[in-house]
Order: C-alpha cells, then sequence, then structure tokens
C-alpha cells in the first residue's frame, strides 16, 4: 500500500495503527471539550481520535490529558546559548515540538554560512525547527557587524523545507521611508509570510509597515499597543524571555475571543531561565494563573500559533495532522508527562540518535587588544546622555546627567549608578570603540562584558574600574567569546561561546550552571539586574527606543541618529 493508503486503512481499523495512545482525554481546540478515545498515529500522522484502536505498540496514558505540541513561534537559538541541537534537548521535553527561528545572531557574524548551519541543524533535530530567512543583517547602518546580507543573499538561501518566509524586518523605518534596500528584499516575499518588529509603531506609520506585506509582531508591550496592531490585521506574539518580558502586560488582552489571533513567543530565554522557570510551557501555566481562559491559552500556543505562520499541518490532535503531541496531568499546571514530535517520543535515545553537527564560526573575535585609557569618555561638556534600563524590557529611557570632567574624561559614578559602557568592534573590521554611560546596573566595582551583543555581536562591556573592563574584553577574546565577570584584576566567573561567539559547545546543564555562578559573581560587584548579561546585550540594539550604543557610538533610535 501507498503511504495514504496505509493511513486511511489505520484510521479505519482494518489494520492496527503503530502507535496508540491510549485511555487518555484530548482537549480540542476548536470546541473546548476534552475527548474520550484512543489517539492512533501512523508513521508521523495522526490517523483516528474518538474511537477505540489496536496498534504495533500501545502507551497507557489513563488520566492524563493530551495537547497538541507548542509553537514558539519567534526566537533566537543562538541566544539560548547553546546549540540547535542541544536546544532541542533542551525544550522538547517541555512540549516544545515546533520553533520558529531566525538566525540572525549567528548571520551577523558568518552572514550566510550561519544561516545554512541552522537549515542543517533543522535536518537532525527531534523537534521540528523552522528557520527564517534573516531580514536585517546587520540591523541598521548604524553598527559594524561581521556580514551583510542583501536581497540577492537571501534569495540564495531559499527552498530548504525548513523555510517559512522573511524574519522580523526590524528597520522599520527603511520601510515606511521605503529605503532601496528594504524594498528588495520586501519585494522578493510579496505575497508571502514576513514577520514584523515594530515596537511603538502607530498611526499611519504602523499602516505603512502593515502595507508592506508584514503579518506579525512580538514587540507590543502594552495592552494598548498589541490591540491597534490586532485592529489592523497583525498577529500578535506575546513575548517571556530572559530580558524581554510582556507576558503581564499583555495578557487581559488574550481572550477566547482574540485567541486566534495571538500566539506565545521567548525570542531568548537562557538555559537558566528554563530550569528555574520553564519555556512556553511557563507561560502557558502562569497566563492561565492570571485568569486567561484555559482554550485561549492553549489554542495560543498551538493552534493559533501554527495557523498564524501557515503550518496548516498541526495545531490540533486530530486525524491527518503531525502526531505533535504533549501528554500533561493537569492543563493549569501544564508540565509534560511525555512528549511526541511526528510521532517519535522525546526520549534521550531520540536525541542520541541524533548526527553530530560540526561547529562553525569558531575564532570569530578578533578585537583589539586594549588597555584602561581605551574606556576612557573624553568630554568638553558636563551635559550627558544616560541609557536607562528598563529591567524586564529592552526598551530603554534617554536620561539626560550633568556628569564632572576630570582630567578630560568623565568617569563612572557608583553613588548615582552610572556605570560606563562600551562597545568594542570584534569582527576584524575596523577596531571602532565607543563608550556612554548606563544606569540600572547597581555595579559599585569591577566589570562584567559580552560578545553576545544584539545583533552585530560585538563586545559590550560595562563597568566601573576600566582596568578590570580591559581585562574582560581581552578575555573574552582568549576564549573565543562570551561572558566574563571580573574584579580587581581577577576574573571570577566566565563562560565560553566558542561557536561565533554566540553559542557553547558544551550541554546545556553545563551552561546552566556557569549562568549560575556568573549570576552569583555579578551580584557580588553589586549588580541588582536579574539577567544582567542578556540585558547587556539588548543595550546595543540600535532598533529598539529610546537610547542605545553601537561601536559608532551612542544612538538616538527616535531620530534613528548616531548622537555627536
Amino acid at each position: 500500500m501507498t503511504a495514504i493508503e496505509t493511513r486511511i486503512a489505520q484510521a479505519r481499523g482494518d489494520s492496527p495503527a503503530d502507535l496508540v495512545l491510549r485511555g487518555g482525554r484530548v482537549f480540542d481546540l476548536v470546541t473546548g471539550t476534552l475527548l474520550d478515545g484512543d489517539v492512533a498515529i501512523c508513521g508521523d500522522r495522526i490517523v483516528g481520535t474518538c474511537a477505540e484502536y489496536d496498534g504495533r505498540d500501545v502507551i497507557d496514558v489513563r488520566g492524563k490529558i493530551l495537547v497538541p505540541g507548542f509553537v514558539d513561534t519567534h526566537l533566537h537559538i543562538e541566544s539560548s546559548l547553546i546549540t540547535p541541537l542541544e536546544f532541542d534537548r533542551c525544550v522538547a521535553p517541555r512540549g516544545v515540538t515546533t520553533a520558529i527561528c531566525d538566525p540572525h545572531e549567528i548571520a551577523n557574524v558568518l552572514g550566510a554560512e550561519g544561516i545554512r548551519y541552522f537549515q542543517r541543524a533543522s535536518e537532525l533535530t527531534v523537534m521540528d525547527i523552522r528557520v527564517q530567512l534573516s531580514s536585517c543583517v546587520p540591523s541598521t547602518h548604524m553598527e559594524t557587524a561581521g556580514a551583510e546580507l542583501l536581497a540577492a543573499d537571501i534569495a540564495s538561501l531559499r527552498g530548504h523545507s525548513s523555510g517559512i518566509g522573511l524574519a522580523e524586518f526590524m528597520n522599520y523605518p527603511g520601510v515606511i521611508h521605503r529605503d532601496p534596500q528594504a524594498m528588495d528584499k520586501l519585494r522578493l516575499f510579496d505575497g508571502g509570510h514576513i514577520d514584523g518588529h515594530c515596537p511603538q509603531l502607530s498611526g499611519r506609520d504602523l499602516n505603512a509597515y502593515i502595507a508592506a506585506g508584514i503579518r506579525t509582531e512580538h514587540e507590543a508591550t502594552t495592552a494598548e499597543e498589541a490591540r491597534e496592531k490586532l485592529q489592523k490585521g497583525m498577529r500578535v506574539l506575546i513575548r517571556e524571555g530572559s530580558v524581554s518580558k510582556d507576558l503581564h502586560a499583555l495578557q487581559p488582552l488574550l481572550t477566547d475571543l482574540t485567541a486566534p489571533y495571538m500566539c506565545l513567543c521567548t525570542d531568548d530565554r537562557n538555559p537558566l531561565d528554563i530550569a528555574e522557570h520553564g519555556h512556553l510551557d511557563y507561560m502557558i501555566r502562569t497566563l492561565i494563573a492570571l485568569g486567561t481562559p484555559v482554550l485561549a491559552a492553549y489554542r495560543a500556543a498551538s493552534l493559533s500559533a501554527a495557523e498564524a505562520f501557515g503550518l496548516t499541518d498541526r495545531g490540533l490532535i486530530a486525524p491527518g495532522k503531525r502526531a505533535d503531541i504533549v501528554v500533561l496531568d493537569s492543563l493549569e499546571d501544564c508540565r509534560a508527562a511525555r512528549v511526541f514530535c511526528a510521532g517519535q517520543e522525546v526520549t534521550d535515545a531520540a536525541f542520541a540518535a541524533r548526527p553530530a553537527l560540526p561547529p562553525v564560526g569558531r575564532a570569530s573575535v578578533r578585537a583589539p587588544r586594549v588597555a584602561a585609557p581605551d574606556f576612557q569618555s573624553r568630554a568638553n561638556r558636563t551635559a550627558t546622555d544616560v541609557i536607562g534600563i528598563r529591567e524586564g524590557q529592552i526598551l530603554t529611557d534617554h536620561l539626560h546627567e550633568e556628569i564632572a570632567i576630570a582630567d578630560g574624561d568623565k568617569r563612572p559614578d557608583p553613588a548615582r549608578d552610572l556605570a560606563r559602557i562600551t562597545v568594542i568592534e570584534r569582527h576584524g573590521k575596523n577596531g571602532n570603540i565607543a563608550s556612554g554611560f548606563v544606569r540600572g546596573f547597581g555595579l559599585q566595582a569591577g566589570a562584567i562584558a559580552s560578545t553576545v551583543c544584539h545583533d552585530h555581536h560585538n563586545i559590550a562591556c560595562v563597568g566601573i574600574d576600566y582596568d578590570d573592563m580591559a581585562l574582560a574584553v581581552n578575555r573574552l577574546a582568549e576564549i573565543e567569546g562570551g561572558f566574563a565577570v571580573v574584579r580587581d584584576g581577577v576574573v571570577l566567573a566566565e563562560l565560553a561561546l566558542p561557536v561565533a561567539g554566540l553559542m557553547s559547545l558544551e550541554p546545556f546543564e553545563a551552561v546552566r550552571d556557569a549562568l549560575v555562578a556568573l549570576r552569583d559573581a555579578a551580584r557580588t560587584l553589586g549588580v541588582t539586574l536579574e539577567e544582567p548579561f542578556l540585558q547587556l546585550a539588548f543595550l546595543a540594539l540600535p532598533v529598539i527606543p529610546a537610547l542605545k550604543i553601537t561601536d559608532r557610538g551612542m544612538v538616538d533610535v527616535q531620530r534613528f541618529e548616531i548622537i555627536p
């Protein structure tokens, strides 16, 4: 028999199903009811529900509830600090069976080679990794990235089985003002899927952005902003990452009425957060605890997500759909007891059977060696622009402070929570070094540094002591990138990220433990932020209001220009 005939035969019970999940109840995301009956699986497809089936293999799930696998609708796997195969091992057991990723972090370091690395990874993972094609490499003209992708480069990457469309179009000024390069990329995907990224955009400018064919938005941080975007036809993705935490603000908007048009995403969550709190499972149980209807939470996590991205083969436990199934004890608690991806149970044996994937991007940190004087803020006026951190958001405030000048330098002032922030070009392009001030870390001494620095991924360093800052930066070059915490000339903690300066070659458990040590070391410097390293990384992203810094200087994002 052909594959279709085999599925039909198993669905009718004319032959045993390959696998039967027996005795559980299926949560139907169309009617909101719990359905009795077995779930029959043929290969990677569900072929039967609401009936009794015989199977070659039978798994008893009595007393359990079965829900469709969860879909993370927007994330950058690189920002989990682990390779795609380790990410698979980390989150698939929590019920995430599809991840729609934008590999623009590695693309900003390696260009098309980085995207091809993720495409190859998608062929090996147990979960289904969908690889969007990065639209903004670099994100703007105000930074130095390791690579540039033009429309022709993106076109050459099309056609892979993991593809859906064009990833988040971060350069929203380029869209609404019709920048020629932006138009070339949009034309390439005209009529297809294009992801959005337009924080605080509204009115006619928002209309213009959506009119370009852009369909989704994950940057809404208030219910008012999200409501306007929903009313104008965008699918709004509720985000809860390690830094960007919008779930509580948007939760009141997620109802049974709006759920078909709202989805869930993490947009950067590291293994420590995943271990301590969870992934999409954490979002689901938190939403329900806050009062979101159970049906709305699970629709946003699977069916609505699948439909928003044209993945019509998943999102329901129903005949003909992919056998992406999460077995739960409780809908409200949302903790996976068993997970199936395309009919295969997620187990250690399944992960062990995957072929290895050789790393890319080794020795990518080619920064100049720095010394303490490189961190001085040479100035002739006391008026100073200061980045103000909003914890739990990647939005920042544009603050203004008077800072005294001594010997031509405006020094950090821990008493006023004014730390030095410096970005150093690390791709070997120009050796740029730019410094400014930031408030919100709580630093009293020492320095922390990172090569995870969105999206150009130069080195970002924040500190009080210039010698410690120099040591932290130079240490990152020695370990091929990563994180470092330094005080009084001693490296207190570090994490090497040798894959493009973004990802570890270690198991996710080792990365999780290293993050605990880094967080503890940062607290000894006075750091009060829960997640200082990724918060630091986002201070260099010049497409998120209001004030940021790149290797070319402080950026007024509202004006979309470097401050002289």
